[in-house]
């Protein structure tokens, strides 16, 4: 096992977590979506409380019911956090999570994805009555250039491939234009954000990315290269986690 890097502030990382056991984690829908309001809500250097958390949500909803005509809803949305990260891409797999981070505070990510990781499990341990841990130890890939980010930023939201063809890491794609649509309308991930299809805008910070990859036709292309020449790509070792 690769030693895990130190962490440096505004320095970028793609991050896997993976289930102990590969126990099937995020596979209902009810699940992706508490682990999506899971990395907004705990990418805070401060106390969360969920529970607080959800009510002020529906409070601030009600509220942007009765905004006034032609007011922009932003304004009824108060973001306080102290950001520990700046998410950049996001990939949920049944049994396992990819991010691509942006350290902010010192041990930020550390702290992170030990409140992500925590809060979750005890989230689907009382759901299905489980004990225990529910996250191995996650692992890091110090991001340490251009061409790695872009590798690192298409991989991470192909994984989900896999769920349609299983195999496609070894054996190249078989359908790309039906592997195309999927991952374009795929909610569990981040790459709709990126090519300008509404998902969770919220969540990821865009700005760095989508000006390293030439904006959202750039993206597309680096994706759908990657589709027709996955087998030809060679030294992925420093992006596969």
């Amino acid at each position: 096992m690769p030693k895990r890097p130190e962490f440096i502030n505004d320095e970028i990382y793609h991050i896997s977590s993976r289930s102990v056991g590969d126990t099937v984690i995020f596979e209902e829908e009810s699940d992706f979506y508490r682990g999506i309001f899971s990395i907004y809500e705990f990418n805070n250097s401060d106390y969360v409380s969920i529970w607080k958390r959800r009510r002020e949500i529906m409070f601030q909803k009600r509220q942007r019911r009765t905004l006034p005509e032609g007011l922009p809803e932003e304004v009824a949305v108060n973001d306080t956090r102290n950001k520990l990260v700046e998410i950049l891409a996001f990939s949920f797999m049944p049994n396992h999570l990819h991010l691509i981070l942006k350290q902010l505070k010192n041990n930020g990510i550390v702290e992170f994805m030990k409140k992500v990781n925590g809060g979750y499990a005890k989230y689907f341990n009382e759901k299905y009555d489980r004990k225990g841990h529910l996250f191995n130890k996650f692992y890091p890939v110090h991001i340490s250039n251009e061409d790695q980010l872009k590798n690192a930023f298409t991989y991470v939201h192909a994984n989900l491939i896999s769920l349609i063809e299983p195999g496609w890491k070894e054996n190249g794609i078989k359908d790309v234009a039906k592997v195309r649509e999927f991952l374009e309308n795929n909610k569990r991930h981040s790459y709709p954000d990126y090519i300008g299809k509404k998902n969770f805008p919220s969540v990821t910070e865009r700005d760095f990315l989508l000006k390293i990859m030439e904006g959202a036709e750039g993206c597309r292309l680096n994706v759908n290269n990657w589709l027709l020449h996955k087998k030809e790509i060679k030294d992925l070792r420093d992006i596969f986690i």
